[in-house]
């Protein structure tokens, strides 16, 4: 009897070792490519020791990774990418799996683990940055570009990346909705005279909320959309709603706070370091308080004009504007709106939200809605410009 026992205690340490060999398994590889850097991100089901550093000639980024093992070889990466030539693996010695990125170019990194949130496992995430030159000699590059009558609009595509925001019945995704319709709208007010758009974000990749604002008030923009498309349970409810950002200690209802709640949560899916969220001194210290109500009175005029233009399009979902604390609309000094195209979570929304043409007239109705903004506003810059466009 006692040898029998002895034989299963055996057998159970044999069936159990692998445990102790891999703590964690990695899941998936996901690749995301953004105009100053490239994400990296490895789905984990348990938290890892890691280790992130640079070889040179070639360059390398390589991730070493104790006691874990990939399960699946990466075969979904968008490879090569401007930074990432390619990824591979191996184990070059016990207990470590070594992730070896092949770079085009010399680059900046920066690493940090999120815990499990939303539906999302743990996950590692590696940022691969470009030069910073690159970036800031661009940057220079756009401030300069504004004419002194011209009007700059930022589209701000909700989401992205790692974030997909809300996904429809029929698997539809927020961050391409979104997309789609910003770059329709960029289109058409690239094509008046007069008139700039700047798409905050122009590919399918992550952007935190504060550096949207950033974004925003780099382009020295004259109003910011916003465009996102709302989820709830009952997938009969529908329409469009129109949302500008609450003053501190001012109460907005439940449905608006709720609303908040989610869209300010974008930074936890998509991947921001805990240490990075970081409060904008700007929002404190906004202009004084005469210039912060004419700004959001501004808000409040712009949210009114675009939701006579979605009348006109769909169904609307509230008649009037609500207000909450939305972190994407942080800067204060421009007149910023937050659009809720409609329903991604009913079917038949779904599908219009999915139809190109549909698209299109979305992408109109916001783009009269800013003109009509701007004619109330007395900024008639755009017929001044066509004008001059005309004659010459």
């Amino acid at each position: 009897m006692k040898s029998l026992w002895m034989r299963l205690f055996v057998f159970f340490c044999l069936m159990i070792a692998p445990l102790h060999v891999y703590a964690a398994d990695i899941k998936d590889v996901r690749l995301w490519t953004a105009p100053d850097h490239t994400r990296v991100v490895f789905d984990l089901n348990h938290h890892i020791d890691y280790e992130v550093f640079s070889l040179h000639s070639p360059e390398r980024v390589v991730i070493d990774i104790k006691k874990t093992r990939m399960l699946h070889q990466p075969t979904a990466l968008n490879l090569p990418d401007p930074v990432v030539k390619s990824l591979r693996y191996g184990i070059p010695k016990k207990g470590v799996l070594r992730v070896v990125l092949d770079v085009k170019e010399k680059v900046g990194m920066r690493s940090f683990l999120l815990k499990p949130m939303h539906n999302k496992p743990y996950r590692l995430v590696v940022d691969l940055l470009r030069e910073q030159a690159k970036a800031g000699k661009k940057s220079v590059k756009v401030a300069k570009q504004k004419a002194a009558h011209e009007i700059v609009i930022a589209v701000d595509a909700g989401h992205g990346g790692e974030d997909p925001g809300a996904i429809g019945y029929n698997g539809l995704k927020e961050k391409d909705v979104t997309l789609h319709v910003a770059r329709k709208l960029a289109a058409i007010i690239n094509s008046k005279p007069g008139m700039r758009a700047v798409l905050i974000r122009k590919g399918d990749y992550f952007v935190p909320l504060k550096q949207r604002v950033r974004l925003v008030r780099k382009a020295h923009a004259d109003l910011m959309i916003s465009i996102h498309a709302d989820a709830v349970r009952t997938r009969t409810v529908k329409g469009a709603s129109v949302y500008t950002l609450a003053e501190r200690g001012v109460t907005a209802d439940k449905v608006a706070v709720a609303l908040a709640a989610k869209e300010n949560a974008a930074d936890a899916i998509g991947g921001v370091m805990p240490e990075a969220r970081v409060d904008d001194p700007m929002v404190r210290n906004i202009l004084g308080d005469m210039a912060k109500r004419d700004s959001l009175n501004s808000s409040q005029l712009l949210a009114e004009s675009v939701l006579v233009q979605m009348k006109k399009v769909g169904t609307i979902k509230y008649n009037a504007p609500k207000r909450a604390r939305f972190v994407v609309l942080g800067a204060l000094e421009i007149p910023s709106v937050l659009v809720e195209l409609d329903f991604i979570s009913n079917p038949k929304q779904e599908r219009k939200l999915k139809s190109a043409k549909h698209q299109q007239r979305l992408a109109t109705a916001l783009f009269k809605a800013s003109q009509n903004f701007f004619r109330r506003m007395g900024m008639l810059f755009m017929e001044h410009s066509a004008t001059k466009a005309n004659a010459s």
